[in-house]
């Protein structure tokens, strides 16, 4: 899913004009985000729940040459879907 079938479904849905529903997408995922960076969790009820995590540093490889190299520590997200998503599909 991108940004433009969002913009898209917005569109078709509401009537909007084509810039308008972009703009609309773009504060959607900005809403989500800030929420995300806030809470830790972002739940959209009958689809699904993204999580914060946080990683550990660790070794790592380079592919290339397989030398061992340090990968720092960070953040990653995680989806889980709901049991309505997952019955859907």
């Amino acid at each position: 899913m991108s940004k433009a079938f969002i913009a898209k479904a917005i569109q078709e849905s509401t009537g909007l004009t084509g810039t308008a529903s972009n703009r609309c997408a773009g504060e959607l995922m900005a809403a989500i985000v800030k929420d995300m960076k806030k809470a830790g969790k972002f739940t959209l009820p009958s689809f699904g729940t993204f999580t914060v995590r946080k990683t550990k540093a660790r070794k790592g490889l380079n592919p290339r040459t397989g030398e061992a190299i340090k990968v720092k520590a960070g953040k990653t997200v995680r989806f889980k879907a709901s049991p309505i998503l997952k019955k859907s599909v």
